[in-house]
């Protein structure tokens, strides 16, 4: 199996090869269209900030090749939000290959919960997932922990397959044809996150 995982100005690549060496698979980390287009999975991770992030996709004519893919593509983290329609992360007008939008958490104060302090921004740490769906969970329970490091989230929507809650419930993880999108780090999610990786392999 060819596996492309899309080189651009974000970080995180390296844990992604190494999870996916964990579950048996090699990847090409490429940016030439030819090589993305002929791979059977496209995987488009990522860390860091929107606008940037876009800005580099399109000086390199990326965006246009990541919406015409046809083989299954799996969003991570900045990725999946850069599939999104837009993102308040600088006023960023995103691939629009999912119906929603991506906010800056806005922490209420936590006292008004009981809870004391005020909610952090950005959101480190684990989290459950809920509402799960399509075959990219296969194996995985409700309720599994995943991780999670971000400031801003992608609202629920038609496209939504799985959804957490931190100050309010997000989507966790959307799908529209041949595209996912996970907020959450599955190469840092240990078993429930290889799993994850090995479903959207076998999609």
């Amino acid at each position: 199996m060819q596996i492309a995982i899309i080189k651009y100005n974000a970080g995180n690549i390296q844990s992604v090869l190494f999870a996916l060496e964990r579950i048996g698979h090699t990847a090409t980390v490429t940016d030439d269209p030819i090589q993305i287009n002929s791979a059977d999975k496209v995987i488009f991770p990522g860390v860091g900030e929107a606008s940037t992030a876009m800005r580099y996709l399109k000086e390199r004519e990326l965006d246009k090749l990541i919406v015409s893919l046809k083989q299954p593509v799996l969003g991570i983290c900045l990725g999946m939000q850069l599939l999104c329609e837009y993102s308040e992360e600088n006023n960023t007008n995103c691939l629009g290959i999912f119906n929603t939008k991506v906010r800056l958490f806005l922490p209420p104060l936590r006292q008004e919960k009981g809870l004391g302090g005020e909610a952090k921004v950005p959101q480190t740490g684990w989290n459950t997932i809920t509402n799960l769906k399509t075959s990219l969970f296969n194996e995985v329970k409700e309720n599994s922990y995943c991780y999670f490091v971000h400031s801003y989230y992608a609202e629920v929507c038609d496209n939504t397959i799985a959804t957490t809650e931190y100050i309010q419930p997000y989507s966790a993880a959307l799908n529209k044809d041949n595209f996912y999108g996970v907020q959450f780090h599955p190469e840092k999610s240990a078993a429930i996150g290889e799993q994850i990786l090995k479903n959207f392999l076998n999609v």
